[in-house]
This record gives C-alpha cells, sequence and structure tokens, in this order.
C-alpha cells in the first residue's frame, strides 16, 4: 500500500481502506488521488503536548482593531456551532462526514475586526509549528472555516489536535493547524512549517496543489475592509 515520504520518515501505518464509496455523490466528493480511510489516521510532525487549561490560552493580534488574548474557559463561552466536514490529507487519505463543534471563523473576524492592510493569517501552534493562508483568496472566509475543539460531541483528542485546531475542510489538512494557540493577521506572506520543505502554500486537494513548484501568484480578492 502507498507510504509517502512524510508516513516513512515519522512511522505512520498506511491507512485503511474502506469498502467502495456507495453512491456517485460520494464519490464525487473525495479529490483526485485521495482514497478512503474507515479510520481517522493520527499524523503529526511533532510530539502531541499535554493541555491544561488553567495555563492554554488563544491569542489573535497582527493587523486588527482589536487584538485580543482569551483564557480556554472564555474561548470556549463565544458562539458554538456543530458541522460536519469532509476531510482530506495530502498522504492521500479523505474521511467523510466528520462531526465537529467550536468557534466559527467569521465569529473571530467579527471580533478582532482585521485592518485594510491585513492580506495573511498565520496560524500558530503551541509547538511554533506554523502555516498562513490569505484572505485574499476567500478561503477563509468559507462558511465552514471554524476552530474546532469537539468531534463527534466529545473534546477533541490530543493525537487530533485537541483542545484546539483550525479547520478548513477545502484545504489540505496539514493547512488545519493542530494545538492552535496564535492567528495572527499579516500583510506578507511567510512560509510555515511544511512549506518551507516543499509543499504548496494553498493545498487545494482539488488541484491536487501538493508541491511548491506548483505555486502561482496569490490574486487579489475577497478583500477584508
Amino acid at each position: 500500500m502507498f507510504r509517502s515520504r512524510r508516513q516513512e520518515k515519522y512511522g505512520i501505518n498506511s491507512i485503511e481502506e474502506a469498502p467502495p464509496l456507495s453512491s456517485k455523490h460520494d464519490r464525487e466528493r473525495i479529490p483526485p488521488g485521495q482514497r478512503l480511510a474507515k479510520r481517522w489516521p493520527v499524523l503529526s510532525a511533532e510530539k502531541t503536548p499535554k493541555f491544561n487549561g488553567r495555563d492554554w490560552d488563544i491569542t489573535v493580534d497582527g493587523l486588527v482593531e482589536n487584538p485580543i488574548t482569551w483564557t480556554w474557559d472564555e474561548f470556549k463561552k463565544l458562539p458554538k456551532i456543530d458541522q460536519v466536514s469532509d476531510l482530506h490529507c495530502v498522504t492521500t487519505w479523505s474521511k467523510l462526514d466528520m462531526e465537529f463543534s467550536g468557534i466559527a471563523f467569521s465569529t473571530i473576524l467579527d471580533i478582532v475586526k482585521p485592518t485594510s492592510e491585513a492580506r495573511y493569517v498565520t496560524f500558530e501552534a503551541e509547538s511554533g509549528y506554523t502555516t498562513a493562508l490569505p484572505l485574499t483568496e476567500g478561503y477563509l472566509l468559507e462558511n465552514d472555516v471554524m476552530l474546532a475543539y469537539e468531534f463527534e460531541g466529545k473534546p477533541l483528542p490530543p493525537d487530533h489536535g485537541g483542545p484546539l485546531r483550525s479547520l478548513v475542510p477545502q484545504l489540505y489538512l496539514w493547512k488545519s493547524v493542530k494545538w492552535l494557540k496564535r492567528m495572527s493577521f499579516e500583510s506578507s506572506w511567510k512560509r510555515g512549517f511544511w512549506e518551507e520543505r516543499g509543499y504548496h502554500q494553498i493545498g487545494d486537494p482539488w488541484l491536487e496543489q501538493r508541491y511548491s513548484s506548483q505555486e502561482r501568484p496569490i490574486r487579489r480578492e475577497h478583500k477584508i475592509s
């Protein structure tokens, strides 16, 4: 069975494939080059941190009118949403109908109010792992972008990013940061952990944007004002 270089490097076992998809609709939900996983595989570039609610906080800063740091208890008092998402990993597995709960990214935008100079958001993990996405492409403005802290009605498991991870379902999963601690709005784009190692700046699975050699200039659209 296929094992990517990333799987080999971190000792990740090959995924188990599910039975064939039962409908044309389901098949159309699987991007090119992907296969359906029975379980949610655990793939992490870094060691899973320990969560302590007393000292875990979430900061949003940079080019915003209202920079803020929430304690964990304060953050969980923000309006909660539930959603079902399909996830797609660059290592070729996909898993459908994943049930998450958390805070809509649009709620964060409404609170912090990005300035007109903000073009990118850098998501940073507790470990310092980062990835950035453009506001100008519109990916972060989709309704399904969220900060997830529950999976199937229970706290998000640490191996899958708990207590908190960003979730950008329409992109490969490395663009959704586990153990999220900070979001910084910036005027310029910076390569994150995997981008520095040759991965694509966007990571759209429907376009199979895996590698930096496929990159094109980012459009100036969907400006936040």
